[in-house]
């Protein structure tokens, strides 16, 4: 499939973008933007003006600044001081790294989770697979992408390892984008519909083992493409 096909369109910002005024709003534009970047809406590149943003989001330039500064901790933005910032490009190593982690965390979490044989949780998963086929469906790959965070948020909070999942979602930016790129390859949503059925099914049945092979073949997806990935998009990944 060619890039054409396949890599969200480039959309000219929103003129406001109007946020929660009971909230801190810093913290609002930081997931607004990280969003964006990691569904591709601003691509590996993509210039990012703090007045224009300021402008977008109708706050002052303080929450930018600050938005921007978590973006760069996570390296999902390049600031060149007195010059520009930019998306940044999608780093392979750090990809493989947060892949590692997540791995390593999340083997543990489904074994503890398939020797508890928890079946109202079982069910909250298969009600999150649920929302995933309809969005496969639908072909919403946002939605969709935030169903499967939602799938893996689950195992995470079921085994009361939330302040991990936080972790793990701020090394794993890199990963994200690179999901991002292959979603919309052919089989690949059903593919990991499939996937989260097996390991629901493998909890369900008291079976850790089965639940680790399952959820190893599932994270490791992604990585098993990037050469396609690559090819399609030589300019979106930085080694």
């Amino acid at each position: 499939m060619a890039p054409s096909q396949v890599a969200p369109r480039r959309v000219t910002p929103r003129s406001v973008d109007r946020l929660d005024r009971d909230r801190q709003a810093a913290p609002q534009v930081f997931e607004r933007l990280r969003g964006m970047i990691i569904s591709l809406e601003l691509p590996p590149g993509s210039p990012l003006s703090r007045a224009a943003l300021a402008g977008q989001f109708g706050v002052s330039s303080t929450p930018i600044r600050d938005a921007l500064m978590r973006l760069e901790e996570e390296g999902l933005v390049d600031v060149f001081p007195q010059y520009a910032t930019v998306v940044s490009q999608v780093d392979v190593r750090l990809a493989q790294q947060a892949h590692f982690l997540r791995q390593a965390v999340e083997l543990e979490i489904v074994r503890m989770l398939a020797l508890r044989q928890d079946l109202a949780f079982v069910a909250e998963l298969n009600a999150t697979i649920v929302r995933q086929q309809q969005f496969a469906k639908a072909g919403d790959f946002e939605k969709f992408m935030a169903a499967d965070n939602e799938f893996h948020a689950q195992l995470y909070a079921a085994t009361d390892k939330q302040d991990i999942w936080s972790l793990v979602r701020s090394r794993s930016g890199h990963i994200d984008r690179l999901r991002r790129m292959h979603l919309p390859s052919p089989g690949k949503a059903q593919d990991i519909v499939r996937h989260h059925k097996l390991i629901a099914k493998a909890i369900e049945s008291g079976k850790p083992d089965e639940a680790q092979k399952h959820l190893r073949t599932h994270l490791s997806g992604t990585l098993s493409e990037l050469a396609q990935i690559r090819a399609r998009y030589p300019e979106y990944l930085s080694n």
